[in-house]
């Protein structure tokens, strides 16, 4: 490829991010055309895909656990929020440290296996979250912690406006995705990428591979941790589902979707997801069978994912 070619190709993604942040940008003021609560939930689980995405397809370790830290931070806002008092920022604060916290010890514990060991053991942690919310007597049990406020944030701006709470949320999932961004292009995303695809070498050359891969997982932790914490306050709700193993399940296969080894392709896999999700909710179970029919579909079309196809298939273009 030229660099001809090349400029044209980052022009061309240039214009595709422009239209959609317009398109983002304009949604509260069209709600007859797209819902903004709906945009919301997909902005959430784009970064949740996105920060998932981080710790697999740019670290390699596999987690079946996720929904811990994406259900956790959720709980961590709402009795932050309900019972504590604390405005929206500082529920948010809270339900990301809690996040970040949780992922440190998870990942303590974790990172000493690889493979399947990993996954297990991430998702047995996970189970003893899902117990805990379930039994712990301020959390609402089945019913969930409802009626969450979403107060003023900074004492300013009322969250209540689902205008304001829309762009909040926005402003939040874009930070946190260029932030996932940066952390790939920077030295330390280097070495991790060094570590995925030869970690006995990092050893070799002095690396503290353990040190990195737990940093890594604690980022990972605190970025899903603020997606279900703004979940939280969007819906006034932290539900068992948002903790439950499915959700786990849902997140890798948003990042498998939309491709594992690309910074925003996870996002595009969550869009589909919840795409799916919320336009065949009528169909009851048969939205799960129309997902794993979609899965299939794009497993055997796209083999990189949806995003990392495209981007090979943009790599081979002739000039």
């Amino acid at each position: 490829m030229t660099r001809l070619s090349a400029r044209r190709l980052r022009q061309a993604g240039w214009l595709a991010l422009a239209g959609l942040a317009v398109a983002l940008l304009a949604v509260p003021w069209v709600p007859a055309l797209v819902y903004p609560v709906f945009v919301m939930k997909l902005l959430c689980m784009a970064l949740f895909a996105c920060a998932y995405g981080l710790l697999l397809g740019f670290g390699g370790i596999m987690s079946f656990g996720h929904a811990a830290f994406f259900g956790g931070a959720a709980y961590v806002t709402g009795l932050a929020a309900k019972l504590g008092g604390w405005p929206p920022e500082g529920a948010l604060l809270a339900g990301t440290a809690g996040a970040a916290l949780l992922g440190a010890v998870f990942g303590a514990i974790a990172i000493h296996r690889q493979g399947i060991y990993l996954a297990m053991i991430t998702l047995a942690l996970a189970q003893m979250v899902y117990f805990a919310c379930l039994q712990l007597p301020f959390t609402g049990a089945e019913d969930g912690l409802q009626q969450i406020p979403r107060g003023r944030l900074f004492g300013v701006i009322d969250l209540r406006s689902d205008m304001a709470m829309y762009y909040l949320v926005l402003l939040l999932s874009v930070g946190g995705m260029l932030l996932i961004r940066r952390i790939v292009n920077s030295p330390f995303g280097h070495v991790v990428l060094a570590i995925r695809e030869h970690e006995p070498r990092a050893r070799s050359l002095g690396y503290p591979v353990e040190r990195y891969k737990l940093v890594l997982f604690t980022l990972s932790a605190a970025l899903s941790g603020l997606a279900g914490s703004m979940k939280a306050l969007v819906f006034q709700l932290a539900a068992l589902s948002d903790v439950h193993w499915h959700l786990s399940g849902d997140v890798v296969l948003m990042a498998l979707l939309g491709g594992l080894h690309t910074v925003f392709g996870p996002a595009i896999g969550a869009a589909l997801v919840v795409a799916l999700q919320y336009y065949l909710d009528a169909f009851g179970g048969w939205v799960t069978l129309v997902t794993g029919l979609v899965f299939m579909v794009c497993v055997l079309s796209f083999r990189a994912g949806i995003a990392g196809t495209v981007q090979a298939w943009l790599a081979r273009r002739p000039d």
